[in-house]
């Protein structure tokens, strides 16, 4: 088994490479770059500078990757016995920690650098307060410390569309902080539903998530009434009048399919709906983006 291991490193270059593109979690990376980019085209009525789109798309992507391979590092010992995550580059040995660490470093010096230059220096600071947050607060203090940890540590999670928006005008707008709050207040029931599935390994490598620490029931209660909550904070955005009624059919639509997943997780044990819910809370997030994005520029296509 150990020269099984130790031959791991000498495979071909698309396998290491793999394993690099592995740490930056791209799927997650693609879901902050996508609110990103839906913050970039709301701060401006028309086309954004293709400059700003290119370079702060890079930029805020590196640095979310950045984070997420640093996240990596800090998580290896428990990433090799929880069942989900003992195949990562770091548990297989197909990096070493030093290799991964490395790679962290390079994703965010070039973000910075890029955002810095070619972007602007409020973006480049507001994005690297945001990596620290995630990678450093949240990963190395606060998910060891309370079972709030995803509450306290979803401010970093929130920050991509006001990273985007402060990327086009360089200041930051009463709008864009909606759009923070939404993803802050989507933040908890997306990840307790996914702590209910994976409840047991949490608790065996010692993670106080809150099914871990508060139990199922109590946590489900909590999905349901952060889940009322998003609803509501949901529809702020046409409320203050920053999108019309093609969005408010849009939020009303998808944040009712939220509270349909949420009120079945309090009336059903079926072990399959936590993850049905996981997944859903993201279509949620695509859904509602999407619909923030075609509300801004459809009225005046139609008009």
């Amino acid at each position: 088994m150990q020269t099984e291991v130790r031959k791991l490193p000498a495979t071909s270059f698309a396998v290491r490479l793999g394993d690099y593109l592995e740490l930056c979690k791209l799927k997650v990376v693609s879901l902050i770059v996508f609110t990103a980019v839906v913050g970039m085209f709301l701060a401006v009525p028309g086309m954004v500078p293709l400059d700003k789109l290119i370079f702060g798309t890079l930029g805020i992507g590196l640095a979310a990757a950045s984070a997420a391979a640093i996240n990596h590092v800090l998580d290896a010992r428990i990433d090799a016995v929880m069942r989900r995550t003992r195949r990562r580059p770091l548990p297989t040995g197909h990096l070493t920690e030093a290799q991964a660490l490395a790679f962290a470093v390079l994703l965010g010096v070039v973000s910075m650098l890029m955002l810095w230059f070619l972007v602007n220096p409020l973006t480049a600071v507001l994005t690297f307060i945001s990596l620290i947050g995630y990678a450093i607060v949240y990963t190395a203090f606060l998910k060891r410390a309370t079972p709030q940890n995803i509450v306290i540590g979803g401010a970093a999670g929130a920050a991509p569309p006001v990273l985007g928006w402060v990327a086009i005008t360089g200041d930051i707008h009463a709008h864009a902080l909606l759009l923070f709050l939404i993803i802050f207040t989507w933040t908890p029931p997306h990840f307790w539903a996914l702590a209910i599935a994976r409840k047991d390994e949490y608790a065996q490598v010692n993670i106080p998530m809150m099914p871990v620490t508060h139990g199922i029931e109590f946590t489900r209660l909590q999905i349901l009434l952060y889940t009322i909550l998003l609803f509501i904070v949901g529809l702020l955005p046409w409320l203050t009048g920053m999108s019309g009624w093609l969005y408010l059919l849009g939020a009303i639509g998808f944040g009712g399919g939220f509270l349909y997943y949420a009120v079945a997780m309090m009336r059903s044990d079926a072990p399959e709906l936590p993850m049905k819910t996981f997944s859903y809370s993201i279509t949620y997030l695509m859904g509602i983006f999407s619909f923030l994005l075609a509300d801004h520029y459809v009225p005046a296509l139609l008009g």
